[in-house]
């Protein structure tokens, strides 16, 4: 059986998911949560930053990456869409 592509959306979501879930989060421990090479992760979190879901903090000479208010509530939202397209049977 062949194994459907991630969508963009749910590779974002992805991305996000791994930094809620342990806040301050190093890029090597997101790259195997998100299952992602590292020049795409890198472009991903770059873009994250850009609109304002991430922040990116040097802490102990390490880049740490946290969710900020928007990325919390992007998800939440994000959630609740997916449960209401899973209620029809469509999958994101």
């Amino acid at each position: 059986m062949a194994r459907r592509r991630r969508s963009r959306l749910r590779i974002l979501v992805d991305i996000l998911q791994s930094i809620e879930r342990e806040s301050g989060v190093r890029i090597t421990q997101i790259l195997y949560s998100a299952n992602l090479p590292y020049d795409r992760l890198v472009r991903y979190l770059n873009e994250l930053k850009e609109k304002g879901l991430i922040k990116e903090v040097r802490e102990e000479g390490a880049v740490k990456y946290f969710l900020t208010k928007k990325g919390f509530e992007f998800l939440s939202e994000f959630r609740r869409i997916e449960r209401f397209a899973e209620a029809f049977g469509i999958e994101l």
